[in-house]
């Protein structure tokens, strides 16, 4: 909803890792959606690594394939721009794309820009993925080599200096010099692990890390400390959205609201809601004619 109320010319990839996504998303028949099955899609060596890892595991090991996957789908893409299933734009992402044409470069990464009271970096990492850019050609030689780092370990676990998908981009800007440029401005990504440290007004896009629907009317923020003005005009916002597109699954037939109250078929649902959640994994296309 963010992006038809703010960006409005896109075309919007969805990786749906099951069958059930896929089918949803085309009940739904949003107009700028693209749908890609990835039955259809899995390599030999994503299939090899599969049954050793969980799922939300295997959705970070996708990560560096999704844009190949785009690609591959379609030839006049030139620009493919990987997004979290919970960024919501506040704004028109034209800054960022500014400043990654200014760069010169072929691929741009957003640093976590924590507060001082919640920096992960040593264990989370430098820099987020969250909102990373890639072109077709420049960017390749980055994706590959993320592909293959992916495939030999991408775990929910810190080990060696690593952790998922996320800790190997730390060196990018060394080690892809070149190619690889990070978002000067961290005010225009933010997160509850920055909330303190920068005002909401200049963000381009929020990072709802930690949020969990508990129920139709209740929403589990996190542990971080969060301004009053940002939860009354953005929290509240984001939940008014989740509670539309909760009826727009509805209408096309999708039981998402249970009806027993039991405190067991609750936590079932939860559960449900967070697999569900780990399977969609959305890509915002661009291109300069549209911003």
């Amino acid at each position: 909803m963010s992006m038809e109320r703010h960006v409005r010319a896109y075309i919007l990839w969805v990786l749906c890792v099951d069958y059930e996504t896929y089918d949803v998303l085309g009940r739904l028949d949003l107009p700028n959606v693209r749908r890609l099955k990835l039955s259809d899609l899995e390599t030999p060596e994503l299939l090899d690594i599969k049954s050793g890892r969980t799922i939300g595991e295997y959705c970070w090991t996708l990560t560096p394939f999704a844009p190949r996957f785009v690609f591959e789908a379609d030839s006049s893409v030139e620009r493919v721009t990987y997004i979290d299933a919970d960024l919501w734009f506040l704004k028109h992402p034209k800054p960022i794309f500014d400043d990654f044409e200014a760069s010169g470069k072929q691929v741009l990464i957003t640093d976590h820009g924590y507060a001082p009271e919640y920096d992960l970096t040593a264990t989370s990492g430098q820099y987020c993925v969250q909102f990373m850019t890639f072109t077709r050609d420049g960017g390749g030689m980055v994706r590959k080599w993320w592909e293959e780092r992916c495939i030999e370990w991408c775990f929910a676990r810190h080990e060696d200096g690593k952790f998922g998908d996320q800790k190997y981009l730390d060196d990018w800007p060394e080690r892809f010099g070149d190619v690889v440029t990070v978002l000067h401005d961290k005010e225009l990504a933010l997160a509850p692990w920055n909330a303190s440290r920068f005002p909401y007004g200049n963000a381009v896009f929020f990072h709802f890390h930690g949020l969990r629907l508990i129920s139709k009317d209740r929403i589990e923020i996190g542990n971080y400390y969060l301004p009053n003005p940002l939860r009354r005009d953005v929290y509240q916002a984001y939940y008014q959205d989740i509670r539309e597109s909760l009826e727009q699954l509805k209408r096309v037939g999708v039981k998402l609201i249970p009806q027993a109250k039991s405190v067991g078929f609750a936590r079932r649902y939860y559960r449900k809601l967070q697999r569900i959640k780990a399977r969609i994994w959305p890509l915002l296309i661009d291109g300069e004619e549209r911003f």
